[in-house]
C-alpha cells in the first residue's frame, strides 16, 4: 500500500521489483486521477492520510487485491506499507520550519504502521530530515517504530539517486523497517552515472510539432520514429520500451510508442530566448534563476513548486542543454527514471509538479528489492498486460477531478490567495498555476 502516492513514482518502483501495489492514498484529486491512469488495477483512495483509520486502509487494500487477483482470497496482511510524507517542512529548498504542519504527516505515517503492523515498510523523505533542528520529531518517529517491533536501516545516512542509475542528483533519506530482529539491508547501488545526453537520447525536439502548442501529445514523424528506434543509450532504450529493463517484474502496459507524450511546448519571448542562449551549460541564467542542464553529466535536483495550499508557485524548469527553452515534462520524466509509457497531467504546471514531487522509480525499486530480501520473497514477472486508463483522467482540474476520484471536499487541498509569482514570467502556460 502506497501512502502519499502522488502520481506514482514509488508505486512504479515497487511494482518493478515484484510487489503488487494494491492500493494508493493521495489527497490531491489531480494527482489521484493521474495515479489511476497509470495504475488502473490499483485502488486509489483520494483521502487525507491523517484522517484515515487502519480499517479504511485495509478495506482499500482488499478492494485492490480483488482487482488484481479476482477469485483469490487475501490473508488481510500487508507485506509493505510505503510512502513519502510531504516533506517541504524539512526541505532544504524551503524555509524548513520546525512547526510546519506538514511535519506532522511523518507521525501520521508512523501511526498507520503501528496500527496496521505491515511486515515491512519504506519511508522516503528529504535529506533535511536528518538535520539537528528536526531531532525531536525524527527521534520520536524512529523510537515509536522500534517500540512497535521494527528493526530499522537508513536512519543515519542520506542516499543520492545518482547512485541508483538516475541522471539526477537528488539526496534523500530512505528508512526501511522489518517486523523482526534483523533490519533490512540498505538499497543496493549501481556503478556508473547516467548523463543528461544519455537520458534525452531519442527524444525529438518538440519545437518541430505545431500540435504541441495546444496539446501534450503528437504523432511522431517517420524520421523521428526511426531515430527513436536507433537510440544508442542503454538507459534511453529501456525507458522508450525498445529494450527490456533487466529484472523488471511489473505488468507490461499497452501503449502507443508512435506518440510523443508529455511534451506540451512553452513559448518564450525573443528576449528570453536570447538570455537562455547566453547561458552556458551547467550555469544559472541570472534573471529567471533557471539552471541550464549539462550534456555530459547529471541534472541537479528537479524541483516541484508548490500546490494550491502553498500559493501555486510554478516548478523551476531547467533550460534544455541544446535548445534555448525549458525542458518538457517528458524530458523531466526521463531525468527521473520514468518509462515513456508513464504519463502525467497534460498541463505543464501539474505535470512538472508531479515529476518533481515524486520518488525516482529506480530508487524506489532498489528499496523494494531490499525489502523483498527481508521478506524472503523471489517474485516472478507477471506478463499479463495492462491497458492504461482513459486519457481524460490527465486533463482534469481539481474541481472536475474531485467527483471522478470520490474525493471528500473537506479533505481537499486548501487554496491560498496570492499575487502570481512565476520564475519565468513569459511562459505561455503560466496561467495554469492560478487555474489549478
Amino acid at each position: 500500500m502506497d501512502l502519499f502516492a502522488g502520481a506514482g513514482g514509488m508505486s512504479l518502483g515497487f511494482e518493478q521489483a515484484g510487489f503488487d501495489v494494491v492500493a494508493a492514498v493521495e489527497y490531491d484529486p489531480v494527482h489521484a486521477a493521474t495515479h489511476a491512469f497509470n495504475f488502473p488495477q490499483c485502488e486509489v483512495l483520494c483521502r487525507d492520510a491523517s484522517r484515515l483509520s487502519a480499517a479504511d486502509v485495509l478495506a482499500a487494500a482488499k478492494r485492490g487485491f480483488k482487482k488484481l487477483h479476482p477469485g483469490v482470497a487475501w490473508s488481510g496482511r500487508l507485506d509493505a506499507l510505503i510512502g513519502g510524507p510531504p516533506c517541504q517542512g524539512f526541505s532544504t529548498g524551503g524555509k524548513r520550519e520546525r512547526d510546519d504542519e506538514r511535519n506532522d504527516l511523518l507521525l501520521e505515517f508512523v501511526r498507520l504502521i503501528e496500527e496496521l503492523k505491515p511486515r515491512t515498510f519504506c519511508l522516503e523523505n528529504v535529506a533535511g530530515l536528518l538535520e539537528t533542528k528536526f531531532d525531536e520529531v525524527r527521534e520520536e518517529a524512529f523510537e515509536r517504530l522500534r517500540k512497535a517491533g521494527y528493526s530499522l536501516s537508513g536512519t543515519d545516512k542520506v542516499v543520492n539517486s545518482l547512485n541508483f542509475g538516475v541522471p539526477q542528483s537528488r539526496r534523500r533519506v530512505i528508512v526501511l523497517g522489518a517486523l523482526s530482529d534483523k533490519a533490512p539491508r540498505r538499497p543496493a547501488t549501481v556503478d556508473g552515472e547516467v548523463s543528461v545526453q544519455e537520458a534525452f537520447d531519442g527524444l525529438p525536439s518538440p519545437v518541430q510539432y505545431k500540435a504541441l502548442l495546444d496539446s501534450d501529445e503528437a504523432e511522431l514523424t517517420s524520421g523521428d520514429a526511426e531515430r527513436r528506434t536507433a537510440t544508442k543509450s542503454a538507459y534511453a532504450r529501456r525507458l522508450a520500451g525498445i529494450d527490456p529493463l533487466p529484472g523488471d517484474k511489473s505488468r507490461p502496459r499497452l501503449w502507443d510508442p508512435s506518440l510523443l507524450t508529455g511534451s506540451r511546448r512553452t513559448i518564450h519571448t525573443a528576449e528570453t530566448i536570447q538570455r537562455f542562449a547566453e547561458t552556458e551549460r551547467g550555469a544559472v541564467e541570472p534573471k529567471s534563476r533557471l539552471y541550464r542542464l549539462p550534456l555530459d553529466g547529471p541534472s541537479r535536483t528537479l524541483r516541484a513548486g508548490t500546490g494550491s495550499e502553498r500559493g501555486s508557485h510554478t516548478s523551476p524548469r531547467p533550460i534544455h542543454p541544446r535548445e534555448d527553452r525549458v525542458v518538457t515534462v517528458r524530458e523531466a520524466a526521463r531525468l527521473h527514471g520514468y518509462p515513456d509509457w508513464f504519463r502525467f497531467h497534460t498541463t505543464n504546471w501539474h505535470g512538472h509538479r508531479q515529476v518533481g514531487n515524486s520518488v525516482p522509480p529506480p530508487l524506489a525499486r532498489a528499496a523494494a528489492t531490499a525489502l523483498l530480501s527481508s521478506l524472503g520473497y523471489s517474485p516472478v514477472a507477471l506478463r499479463a498486460t495492462v491497458r492504461l486508463g482513459e486519457v481524460s483522467l490527465l486533463t482534469l482540474s481539481r474541481s472536475k477531478a474531485q467527483p471522478v476520484v470520490d474525493a471528500l471536499i473537506e479533505e481537499m487541498p486548501a487554496t491560498r490567495t496570492r499575487k502570481p509569482i512565476v520564475p519565468e514570467r513569459d511562459m505561455i502556460d503560466s496561467y495554469e498555476a492560478a487555474a489549478g
